[in-house]
């Protein structure tokens, strides 16, 4: 999505906006590029001036896009109202060209010597047709050898509770390596622990449990769980910390790091978005 942040008051008020880049996968794109791997974000966009936007936005991140365009459809645009305590955001996607992805967007022949699929809960939620390129998907990336990576990322105003609990645990169950928030994981299946997390997603293969500023936690296989504290960080803007965090975790997957190094690699890359007003950092 596009991403319009006001820089002089409230957005009620403000006179004065940035126009930048939003979106989950794209985030986590942007950040594994900047630590130097090939990055590729795959996606609709409308044939429209933000739909440019966000091209050249990657671009200038060193992201490669695998984007169609669509006449039909406009590009979805996000809006910020920053905050350290909380912050509030108003989505307008609803028919985006993105919600008209639909199974088979990207082939098992495309995907071939990719290493990770990276994906959301978001994007099942925007539309039918999204989740049934979500479900094709995992298949297709493990055709083509690589690791599925899924962030549940539960957006309330998407779907209902009992629809978001039921789909987002069967995608977080069946991907190889998952990313959840202790907070969201309680908020959709009364899960109040890490290990009652990891009850009730036994068959992921790696689960991430993130806890805000007191840590996170790494589920192996049967393995004993790995846990290290988040490092003390003055908070600006929260949005887009779950995002950084996957983008350092997965760069230290790619480099086959113990997973205690993997955790703090996540940790400190969150810490780089926790201190602007911003989803991703400033082009260096």
């Amino acid at each position: 999505m596009a991403l319009i942040t006001p820089t002089d008051a409230p957005l009620s008020s403000a006179h004065t906006a940035t126009v930048g880049l939003a979106g989950a996968e794209s985030n986590v794109a942007a950040q594994v590029a900047a630590n130097g791997y090939r990055a590729v974000w795959a996606s609709r966009l409308g044939d429209d001036p933000l739909g440019t936007r966000v091209l050249s936005e990657l671009e200038a991140r060193g992201v490669e896009a695998w984007a169609e365009r669509d006449s039909d459809a406009p590009t979805g645009v996000m809006f910020k109202d920053p905050g350290a305590e909380s912050s509030d955001v108003y989505y307008y996607r609803r028919g985006s060209a993105a919600s008209r992805m639909a199974g088979g967007f990207l082939s098992t022949a495309q995907l071939a010597g990719v290493r990770i699929v990276h994906t959301t809960g978001i994007t099942p939620a925007l539309s039918a047709s999204c989740a049934e390129m979500t479900g094709q998907l995992f298949a297709d990336a493990r055709a083509a050898g690589a690791l599925v990576s899924f962030d549940v990322n539960d957006r309330r105003a998407l779907w209902s509770l009992d629809e978001a609990a039921s789909a987002l645990a069967h995608y977080a169950n069946a991907a190889d390596l998952t990313f959840v928030g202790r907070d969201e994981a309680e908020r959709l299946w009364g899960t109040a622990t890490a290990e009652d997390i990891r009850r009730h997603l036994p068959d992921c293969a790696v689960l991430i449990v993130k806890d805000g500023d007191v840590g996170a936690t790494a589920f192996v296989g049967a393995e004993a769980p790995v846990f290290v504290p988040a490092p003390t960080v003055e908070v600006v803007e929260p949005v887009g910390a779950g995002d950084a965090f996957a983008s350092g975790f997965l760069t230290a997957t790619l480099q086959d790091l113990p997973y205690a190094e993997r955790l703090s690699a996540g940790h400190a890359a969150a810490a780089r978005v926790l201190v602007v007003p911003h989803d991703l950092p400033p082009l260096r």
